[in-house]
């Protein structure tokens, strides 16, 4: 981001769609909110991964269509398209890269590291889409697309090492 944004203050956890786009509170890091976005993602998923596929597949498109929502909300009440501290985007994206992970903490962590190399990185066509697509959907949209490819490159490791 070239120009500076806001730092947010727990003053911002006050209204409730903010404290759901801002993580619980995991989007005030003052630095590198997505990674701490990313980890607060973890338990939830701890909570989510027994659920049978459908029921998965459901929660992640009943958290996108939110996420859609309150992220467009929050950075408009914001007054940045895409603040760092909006964070439930990340939740999504990781949760994405978790379906259908093998269990344990070696898959739990290496997912969260592909999330994060490809939500940092950016591929084509991530990058084109965070440049053009706007509002609460484009938010989402490229960690979601992230969250893709983690998804790919991780259940491709599962089968080679599994």
């Amino acid at each position: 981001m070239g120009r500076s944004v806001r730092r947010l203050t727990l003053g911002d956890l006050a209204e409730p769609r903010r404290f759901l786009a801002l993580g619980f509170g995991a989007g005030l890091a003052p630095l590198a909110p997505g990674t701490f976005g990313t980890l607060a993602a973890v338990p939830l998923y701890l909570l989510m991964q027994s659920l049978p596929a459908g029921y998965y597949l459901a929660m992640l498109l009943l958290t996108f269509l939110l996420g859609i929502w309150l992220c467009d909300v929050t950075a408009r009440q914001l007054g940045v398209h895409d603040h760092p501290g909006i964070v439930w985007d990340e939740f999504v994206g990781y949760w994405i890269t978790m379906f259908a992970a093998p269990a344990g903490w070696l898959w739990i962590v290496l997912g969260f590291a592909l999330f994060r190399i490809f939500d940092v990185l950016k591929p084509w066509p991530i990058r084109w889409i965070d440049r053009r697509v706007g509002g609460g959907f484009g938010i989402m949209l490229d960690d979601v697309l992230a969250g893709v490819f983690g998804l790919a490159v991780l259940q491709l490791l599962a089968r080679w090492i599994g």
